[in-house]
């Protein structure tokens, strides 16, 4: 089983997100994770998808979304080939004593503290997953109140 990230040009007409994750819920693949936004370009969307299967089963994804009327283009993004970024806010409930240590938890990962109240703090950060999920495994010995993951989203590099 690996991970593959698939990024889609697709034409930005009502319904496109629902048909493409409803190709995945009926054929039965799984998301990881789906993210979706506006391009240079108003015509067009780019959509990220992240899955994971056997090659058989990557590789019928990939035919399977190019079949789509909507997909104009779809790039299959490598590991070192790609840069790739998801964004995490996790909000912490702390009392006063403590918020030092988790402020300088965030500014060791370079993440920003977009909120503070009496008993909490959010923090912001972006990265790769594996600094995201790094940063969540030392903020294991806090209270954390709520998590937000945006997924990953993805360029390839050079031109």
């Amino acid at each position: 089983m690996r991970q593959q990230i698939y990024s889609l040009l697709v034409s930005n007409n009502p319904g496109v997100l629902s048909r493409i994750a409803g190709l995945f819920s009926r054929r039965g693949y799984s998301i990881d994770s789906i993210t979706a936004g506006d391009t240079m370009d108003g015509r067009y969307s780019r959509i990220t998808v992240v899955s994971t299967g056997d090659e058989m089963i990557l590789s019928q994804i990939e035919k399977q979304v190019r079949k789509l009327e909507d997909v104009k283009e779809i790039t299959l993004f490598q590991e070192g080939e790609s840069v790739t970024r998801e964004l995490i806010m996790v909000k912490v409930c702390i009392d006063a004593a403590r918020r030092a240590e988790v402020i300088s938890l965030a500014d060791i990962f370079r993440a920003n503290v977009v909120d503070v109240g009496v008993d909490s703090i959010i923090i912001e950060l972006t990265g790769s997953q594996s600094k995201l999920d790094g940063f969540l495994k030392l903020l294991s010995g806090y209270d954390i109140l709520e998590i937000a993951r945006t997924g990953i989203t993805a360029l390839s590099r050079g031109i």
